[in-house]
């Protein structure tokens, strides 16, 4: 019996078993919380994360490693890779299982001044007090019962606790539990009346009830109803009216109407119901009536992410039976609610429980810092605090985004902060041993994966002499080229026209022939550079700006032969395949010549074609070496080429395809978005105007069409009315953001004489000519005429001064912050002081004041080098984190091996299918070949998948403290990872062994990898969604989908038995 229980628990059928029993479950749980705001809920967590068939897989698990270990000898020096791996995974489930159980977590807010010892736990609790006439000694009994709970209002919540008091039966069950609840006057002809005041409080409304007859403080603000008190607010009830006397003056405005009024102090008025009250400092509403009832926990009429929940308990005690409302929640640490029953005190709290700290943390100071041009855009924040111990020396830090504080056992990480930027939320994490022994598995596995690919005694050794061996059989060698390609690590040789044949393409002559013969002329082009644009980061400009910004970022020039920007980007909305073969894409000389060999471009060539980019098969030349270049954390200059080659090619592919040309705001947009007709096609319902909408749909379009005719008849009237049609849905639809006629033609301007450009030079001349006049003066003192000439150019770059004075302030004028914010305005910014005091100083020394504007002008000439980019533009947040750009970096590259092992799987069916009598023995050795590269692909996929998603997990651990959440992205990345484990696992099962099911399964598994990097953003819920809810792909093409797979799976298994199988 023992040993037929050794045989089951340890054998490969229960671990392919496992694999798939965990995938599934975890996907079940992600699926469940589709549609919600974030994931996991209490309602997967209760269902699948946290129930104990879900973590009996994990045991199972470390129970089937440990005897796999054995069975396998994997113990033996040979096998060292795989033994490593193998206990890494038990270090991972051990270290889990101590965070779940052992470690706790929470947030600690402390407002600036502030000192703190306690935080709030990360888990619920329903908290009982039991006080009655029990005593020992004299003194009276509590008893204190403190209940996790984790409700969901998704699930029949099952609450039922069955205790005692001084041997008194007590039953506590849950009768109600309420999403998004508050406490309100519930109308009861037995109950007091109470009016209703709602507070805009810093973190949100708040609930105040003015009982009739009293006076009650509201932040120190007297309110007080029917009962007329000096220096309160005195509402009074008469014949159901209500009015008000304050004494502060303020304002009132109705909700309905938008209505506004003045509150005039020490006046009686009508109080007006559901207005917007502002007295003082304060915002209240008076939402309804006086009402008379009583007290109970209601659900809210509009539910906000934040809100608290509410429970209702029956109590049952010595035969009588009462109900209590609490309100609650996560992060929440309400009063104690009391009731007798029975001749029992109660007290009841729902909540997050209060953990008290060996130490203390006092806030000195918090720092918010945003992004120029955004009220709540913050690029950083941080808090300065001194930690508080008696057993040790008081020391202070600072903490701030990956900069945590680690004391005594506890993790302090910068969680976010109060509304009005006074105080910090701190979240709280104590799980030393848990994360040791996880971050001991990490390491170990990252060690045996890595081992895995190197060693000669591991599986991927033993393919690698297989695939010598086919290839010693045959000499076709596509299939490695092909896993070097997915691989995407490693240089390969390129000759001019691999895969890419340029023989036919159109030549630069012929190219502008075309342009000049279809060109808009510059008039009508200027038109349009006046409409107005969204570029990527959310600045609004004319589309002259960002035609300009374009052209000089794909080319290092204002222009494209005699065409302007205007023209330019006209024109490639109007012909966009025509642009794929114009050579406007800027190489550096001699240091992107290694980019020319790749793209097959002769190495005396400045500029390169959209086109030369592509294979003839679509494929872009330069992906294979993005991945190392832009996770490079210092790149070489070959990097640093690719990086930027690439950031031209997208430039310009994004605006052939019309992505770039964001001028159609979308109606009262939170965010106010404005999108491309190409991003309209994307979504049509963004716009619910029906009229916008077909404008939007067919507008441009015929403008496009009405230009086209204006070009060939010489009257552009037609498409002018156009141009001014759009300007006038701009204005109408823009809202805030919409530029003003008089801004944008400041900028249109601002381009078009580029006054720091052009003062390099003035500031050149003036100042070297009126230096080699004062040499001159030194020799011919007296004359009067060298005098004079000095004297203008002293005017003439005093006059310069002023033009440069004036474009800092157009600048600043444009982009709203000042005009030093990047390198680019901080060079002509130290420019223009350097020239003030040049100034300054040269009333007293000409020589100073020539020298000065010979400087200047060179700070000027460094601004407009390359490597400065002069666009105004919002400043981009900055990802401080090494760990994430790792972590996204070899997770995405380890989709190029999954897509390569899918490929080469329906290229093997496909072989299998036209397998006959002649070819068979031809046709295996292929199969064989392309099955051997398939299983190496998909185990360096597996190794980079894996690693990758736990580096993800340790970035989130030195984040905010936590490594593993069970978000959706990192979650079906876990599934992934099992689903492809149990593929290559397959060989060691009975009954899944063979090439057929192999090539089969890598194809299926690959269903995964898209729904992690589509499924996970478009679908579920999460940090990582951006675009949840929004449908890519129908029911109908997934079922296609899989019954093409089906198919050819049938076809190809019907060959395979019939000349394969044996």
């Amino acid at each position: 019996m023992q040993k037929k229980l050794a045989n089951i628990l340890f054998s490969t059928r229960l671990t392919s078993v496992l694999f798939i029993a965990f995938a599934a479950a975890m996907a079940t749980g992600t699926f469940l919380d589709a549609g919600q705001d974030m994931s996991p809920t209490p309602y997967s967590r209760n269902l699948i994360y946290n129930t104990w068939w879900f973590e009996g897989i994990m045991v199972f698990f470390v129970i089937n490693f440990l005897g796999n270990i054995v069975r396998f000898r994997l113990y033996k020096k040979e096998k060292w890779a795989t033994f490593i791996l193998h206990l890494a995974f038990i270090f991972i489930l051990i270290g889990a299982f101590i965070t779940r159980y052992a470690s706790f977590e929470g947030m600690m807010a402390i407002r600036e001044g502030d000192t703190e010892n306690s935080f709030l736990s990360q888990k619920t609790y329903i908290t009982t007090y039991v006080d009655g006439d029990f005593l020992v000694d004299g003194v009276a009994q509590r008893r204190v019962l403190e209940t996790e709970v984790d409700f969901s209002g998704r699930l029949e919540n099952d609450f039922n606790l069955n205790t005692e008091y001084n041997k008194q039966p007590i039953n506590i069950k849950l009768e109600k539990f309420i999403v998004g609840a508050e406490e309100d006057i519930i109308p009861d002809e037995n109950g007091e009346s109470y009016l209703k005041i709602v507070e805009a409080g810093v973190n949100g409304p708040h609930n105040h009830f003015l009982k009739l007859g009293q006076v009650s403080s509201v932040h120190n603000v007297l309110f007080a109803l029917n009962k007329p008190t000096d220096g309160a607010i005195n509402i009074t009830l008469e014949n159901d009216n209500l009015t008000i006397n304050s004494p502060f003056d303020g304002e009132y405005m109705t909700m309905a109407t938008r209505a506004q009024g003045l509150l005039v102090k020490d006046s009686i008025q009508p109080l007006h119901l559901r207005s917007g009250y502002s007295i003082g400092n304060m915002q209240i509403v008076f939402p309804k009536p006086v009402v008379k009832g009583v007290f109970d926990v209601v659900k809210k009429a509009e539910f906000l992410k934040n809100d608290e929940d509410g429970l209702v308990l029956k109590v049952t005690a010595n035969g009588e039976t009462k109900s209590v409302g609490l309100l609650g929640g996560k992060g929440t640490n309400s009063s104690f609610k009391q009731i007798k029953v029975g001749g029992l005190d109660f007290a009841f709290k729902y909540g997050s429980k209060k953990i008290e700290l060996p130490f203390s943390i006092k806030l000195n100071d918090f720092e918010a810092e945003r992004y120029p041009g955004t009220e709540r855009g913050y690029s950083a924040y941080s808090s300065e605090v001194t930690v508080l111990d008696e057993r040790e020396e008081d020391f202070d830090y600072k903490i701030f985004m990956n900069n945590i504080l680690d004391h005594d056992g506890y993790r302090f990480f910068q969680s976010g902060f109060d509304p009005d930027e006074k105080g910090t939320i701190l979240s709280v994490n104590h799980d030393y041993w848990g994360s040791l022994i996880t971050y001991i598995g990490y390491f170990m596995l990252y060690f045996g994966m890595m081992a895995i690919l190197f060693s000669k005694h591991s599986r991927f050794g033993d393919l690698e002499k297989q695939l010598k061996k086919l290839k010693a059989k045959k000499a076709k060698t596509l299939a490695v080229v092909l896993l070097c390609f997915g691989l995407q690590g490693f240089a390969q040789e390129h000759s001019a026209n691999d895969g890419h044949n340029h023989s036919n393409k159109p030549t630069k002559t012929q190219i502008d022939s075309v342009l000049r013969a279809n060109i808009t002329p510059k008039e009508h082009a200027s038109e349009f550079g006046n409409l107005v644009i969204q570029d990527l980061s959310g600045r609004m400009m004319p589309v002259n700006t960002y035609a300009s910004e374009m052209l000089r970022k794909l080319s290092k020039h204002d222009s494209y032969e005699e065409f302007d920007a205007n023209q330019v980007f006209l024109s490639i909305q109007e012909s966009p395949q025509l642009w794929y073969n114009v050579p406007i894409i800027y190489l550096k000389t001699k240091k992107a010549d290694s980019i020319r060999h790749m793209i097959g471009v002769d190495l005396d060539e400045q500029y390169a074609t959209l086109a030369d980019f592509f294979t003839e098969r679509g494929e872009y030349i330069l992906a294979p070496y993005l991945d190392e270049a832009y996770k490079a954390q210092v790149p070489n200059g070959f990097q640093k080429e690719f990086k930027e080659a690439d950031q031209r090619v997208n430039l310009l592919f994004n605006t052939v395809e019309g992505r770039s040309l964001k001028i159609f705001p979308i109606p009262n947009d939170d965010n106010h978005k404005w999108i491309s007709n190409f991003e309209f096609k994307e979504d049509p319902t963004v716009i619910k105007d029906s009229l916008y909408n077909n404008f939007v749909k067919s507008g441009f379009l015929a403008y496009l069409y009405t230009l086209n005719a204006a070009k060939k008849s010489g009257d552009f009237s037609e498409a002018s009315k156009l141009l001014k049609a759009f300007k006038d849905t701009q204005h109408r639809y823009g809202g805030s953001v919409m530029l003003s006629d008089q801004k944008v033609k400041t900028e249109v301007l601002y381009n078009k004489y580029d006054i720091f450009k052009k003062l390099f030079s003035w500031y050149m001349y003036a100042g070297t000519i009126m230096f080699v006049l004062l040499v001159f003066q030194i020799f011919k003192s007296h004359s009067k005429g060298l005098s004079t000439a000095i004297k203008v150019f002293k005017f003439i770059v005093i006059g310069l001064f002023v033009l440069h004075t004036a474009g800092l302030i157009v600048r600043w004028y444009l982009s709203g912050h000042a005009p030093w914010s990047d390198a680019y305005e901080s060079m002509i910014y130290v420019a223009w002081a350097t020239m003030l005091f040049g100034l300054l100083f040269g009333r007293k020394s000409d020589l100073t004041m020539a020298s000065t504007a010979f400087v200047t002008a060179m700070i000027l000439m460094i601004a407009h080098w390359n490597w400065m980019d002069p666009a105004i533009a919002n400043l981009q947040p900055v990802l401080n984190s090494y760990w994430l750009m790792i972590h996204v970096a070899v997770i995405v590259a380890s989709y190029g091996p999954f897509t390569l092992g899918m490929i080469l799987g329906v290229v093997s069916l496909f072989l299998m299918i036209f397998t006959n009598k002649e070819n068979k023995e031809r046709m295996l050795l292929n199969i064989k070949e392309l099955t051997v590269i398939n299983e190496m692909a998909l185990t360096v996929g597996l190794v980079m998948l894996t690693i990758g998603n736990f580096l993800g997990g340790m970035w989130a651990n030195e984040s905010w403290g936590r490594y593993w959440g069970w978000d959706p992205k990192e979650t079906w990345a876990l599934i992934s990872i099992m689903i492809y484990a149990f593929v290559i696992h397959m060989r060691l099962v009975p009954g899944l062994r063979g090439r057929w099911f192999f090539n089969l399964c890598s194809i299926i598994a690959f269903a995964s990898i898209l729904m992690t990097y589509f499924g996970v953003n478009f679908y579920l819920a999460g940090l990582h969604s951006y675009a949840s809810g929004d449908q890519i792909v129908s029911v109908k093409f997934i079922l296609i989908a899989c019954a093409i797979v089906a198919v050819l799976g049938a076809f190809a298994y019907r060959g395979h038995v019939k000349y394969y199988k044996k």
